[in-house]
């Protein structure tokens, strides 16, 4: 078994795998292999995790309070890093990567006991009335995180953060492309009061992924569906829980009715973010017939408009560099196969020349299901464009996949919009909106079909951590309850006529 990382092609080199800068090519440090250690770390992990638990969720609270302080403390060399092994802009690692980690942080310290609370539940059934029953939640115990190279923090070290609350320890494993953050964050767990053993960062490659499943309580895994169906046959095998975000090729309807504007504007900011590189990216964009041109117009000029270049300072540039290697060829794949199969490339198509790996925002009209691109995911910046007939069309055409993890829809008919919205197979959808729905950590946010199993956020994004255990409390001081052994045919008689009146009407 191997993880999504592995695809990277990263060298191991005298036990240690070297870092590059997406946007320069350089080698910007280099982190242990530890794929052998794996076991012993878990191990560690399992002797701390009790005292962590017996902290209670007040106690925990106070330790991830304290971690989130440090986070906000350390916003600038945070954000630095994961510029440097991303190739990200500053805005989007210091926006989704630290403050939105820190929002996480907040909510779970604010709302984990309520969820994690014992649940007094009613006994209505005649076989139990007069008991009482409580639901509680106990930790599994160790938690694997394989994190995912696009967004270290908030996929990779967001993850822990409801683990570590509902009392398990964890092991994560971030990806050999983007491990360099997390551990900086792992070391401020430990400087902001963390205890020992209780977060544990092992670095290394699928290898060590692989070792992690194996070791683990739980797994919880972010990347491709190939590598996810194998964490899931592997954590089915030694019957562990798994939780799994996957890929996605998600659809961005455009009425005709909407805000063409808004439009253009959410499909450049939720399309090309992260240069594309984003499990919730629009990847593909249906257009009513006639809003299509006017809509291609709007979007090619803002796309256009887009700076691109080596991250700097605040402010500097707009799209950055590709992270992973391997997607830069997928990409050039994708735009050459809709060229040959009749599309329009409006504006971009082509990786830049000189250092660093960037491929230009790139805006491909005429786009239908014989191509690539509308069907498989790119994990780049392109937005492809297809004209459609109707909206019935259109919700045809995005459930047109094996894939479901979110989905937009764009008009000035909110009730519309909901209306489509509740139509398409995915785990979540928004109007006139997109990616943005990912910082309501009130509500799950998970996918359908081959986009994962299981949610992060909501009551359900802490329980995962979980296993319930039902206790039922007989307060009545019988010798023997009348319906106990020996069988009594006057007994049984009589709850013969009670249970019928009762469930034969």
């Amino acid at each position: 078994m191997s993880t999504h990382a592995e695809l990277s092609g990263t060298p191991i080199l005298d036990g240690s795998i070297a870092v590059d800068d997406p946007a320069t090519g350089a080698i910007i440090g280099h982190v242990p292999d530890m794929a052998h250690e794996v076991p012993t770390l878990v191990a560690r992990a399992k002797s701390a995790q009790a005292a962590w638990a017996a902290l209670g969720v007040k106690g925990r609270a106070d330790v991830i309070a304290s971690w989130r302080r440090w986070l906000v403390a350390n916003r600038k060399e945070l954000a630095a890093s994961t510029v440097r092994e991303t190739g990200t802009i500053y805005e989007e690692a210091l926006i989704n990567e630290v403050y939105l980690t820190a929002a996480g942080m907040s909510f779970w310290e604010k709302r984990a006991e309520a969820m994690l609370g014992d649940e007094r539940v009613p006994a209505r059934n005649p076989f139990v009335l007069g008991r009482k029953l409580i639901v509680r939640q106990r930790p599994l115990g160790v938690v694997g995180v394989i994190a995912p190279w696009n967004f270290p923090i908030l996929l990779g070290v967001g993850d822990t953060i409801p683990a570590l609350m509902a009392g398990n320890t964890v092991v994560i494993k971030p990806s050999e492309l983007t491990p360099l953050t997390t551990r900086m964050v792992a070391d401020g767990f430990r400087a902001a009061g963390g205890p020992e053993d209780v977060f544990i960062c092992a670095t290394g490659d699928g290898r060590a992924g692989a070792a992690l499943v194996d070791h683990v309580d739980m797994i919880m895994f972010t990347g491709s569906t190939a590598t996810g169906r194998r964490v899931a046959a592997r954590a089915g095998e030694r019957l562990i829980p798994c939780s799994l975000e996957l890929g996605g090729k998600d659809p961005m309807i455009v009425c005709a009715d909407a805000d063409l504007d808004r439009a253009a504007s959410g499909a450049v900011q939720w399309g090309l973010t992260r240069s594309g590189q984003v499990c919730m990216s629009v990847e593909r964009i249906y257009v009513e017939a006639p809003a299509y041109e006017p809509f291609l117009a709007k979007l090619t000029e803002r796309v256009e408009a887009l700076r691109q270049g080596a991250p700097g300072d605040a402010g500097s540039t707009d799209i950055g560099a590709m992270t992973m290697p391997k997607q830069m060829e997928i990409v050039a794949a994708h735009v050459a196969d809709a060229r040959e199969k009749g599309a329009r490339v409006l504006t971009g198509g082509a990786a830049l020349s000189g250092p660093g790996r960037f491929f230009a925002p790139t805006v491909i009209a005429d786009a239908d299901h014989s191509m690539d691109c509308m069907r498989d995911e790119t994990f780049g910046p392109t937005l492809p464009v297809m004209k459609v007939s109707g909206t019935d069309e259109a919700i045809g055409l995005a459930n047109d996949t094996t894939y479901g993890l979110s989905a937009s829809v764009w008009t000035k008919d909110l009730a519309k919009g909901e209306a489509l919205a509740r139509r398409i197979h995915a785990g979540t959808a928004a109007v006139n909106d997109a990616n943005i729905m990912f910082a309501a950590r009130e509500v799950p946010f998970g996918g359908a079909r081959e986009s994962g199993v299981g949610a992060r956020h909501g009551v359900g994004g802490i329980r995962k951590y979980c296993e319930s255990q039902t206790i039922m409390v007989t307060r009545l001081g019988l010798k023997r309850d009348i319906s106990w052994l020996p069988a009594n045919r006057r007994v049984t008689r009589l709850f013969d006529r009670v249970l019928s009146r009762i469930y034969g009407r």
